[in-house]
């Protein structure tokens, strides 16, 4: 969608076992400007070898016009070297909450955690991207922003999930004002919570179920509009992550399109 405004980027994890050569070919046949890389064991481009992989990933992404925006990988000083290697700018993590920890406890060891990397970032010239999740983690923008408000956001910044703030309660425009000085990168995904037992259940029980983006409790056109009001210029990333997983190409293939096409209103 150009370089100057908007940048729609997928995350490629649901393509784990396809060479990097064919994934850049098919990741440009669907319109995406660019990537997020999952440097993981198993994947691509392992942790262990980051340093040199991920700038010959980047290589070959950048033959078929694309770039790696982020990567989603360990926080440690081989992956931060290989971003800085490589051209890529964020390194998106979460912010977990480990069991028998109060959540509390869990904001202190994660500062103590980003003040030790916060010298590495400075040296490498990297974001680290800290975004929220459902579950046992940080959920939501104000706890993000609780987290990580006093840091200078060239550094560390905020990765927005519209899909976790959703399924959590959370409005997008609120969640927008709350995140917007740290915001490094808008991740779009949707979901709906599916109960899995029936009304005589002596206790409901639910899930979520990962959407389509027209389906979910996210309202993609509001977010979008609201970043268009603001003046958002930066990666949207479409994480690709359904409940229906075969069915991940053709699903894509209709997100994209309608991100799009709400862009272009």
């Amino acid at each position: 969608m150009g370089e100057k405004g908007v940048r729609l980027s997928v995350f490629t994890k649901a393509w784990r076992t396809v060479p990097l050569a064919e994934l850049a070919r098919f990741v440009r046949t669907l319109g995406f400007d660019g990537v997020e890389l999952p440097v993981r064991p198993g994947f691509q481009v392992p942790p262990e070898r980051a340093l040199t992989d991920l700038p010959l990933a980047a290589k070959q992404f950048a033959e078929e016009g694309l770039a790696i925006y982020s990567i989603a990988a360990p926080v440690e000083e081989a992956t931060i070297a290989a971003c800085a290697a490589a051209g890529v700018r964020i390194l998106r993590t979460m912010a977990p909450i480990l069991e028998g920890e109060t959540y509390l406890q869990a904001e202190d060891r994660l500062r103590r955690m980003y003040d030790a990397t916060l010298p590495l970032l400075e040296r490498y010239g990297v974001t680290l991207g800290i975004q929220n999740h459902c579950d046992r983690f940080v959920a939501n923008a104000v706890g993000l922003m609780r987290l990580i408000g006093s840091y200078d956001p060239r550094y560390i910044a905020a990765v927005w999930d519209a899909g976790h703030e959703a399924v959590n309660g959370g409005l997008p425009e609120y969640a927008l004002d709350v995140v917007w000085s740290h915001l490094c990168m808008v991740n779009l995904k949707n979901a709906f919570w599916l109960r899995t037992n029936g009304p005589e259940a002596p206790q409901a029980e639910w899930r979520h179920y990962w959407t389509l983006g027209r389906h979910g409790l996210a309202p993609w056109p509001r977010i979008i509009a609201d970043l268009k009001r603001r003046g958002y210029e930066g990666v949207v990333c479409l994480t690709a992550e359904y409940t229906d997983e075969a069915r991940v190409n053709a699903l894509i293939d209709e997100d994209v399109a309608y991100v799009k096409a709400l862009f272009a209103e």
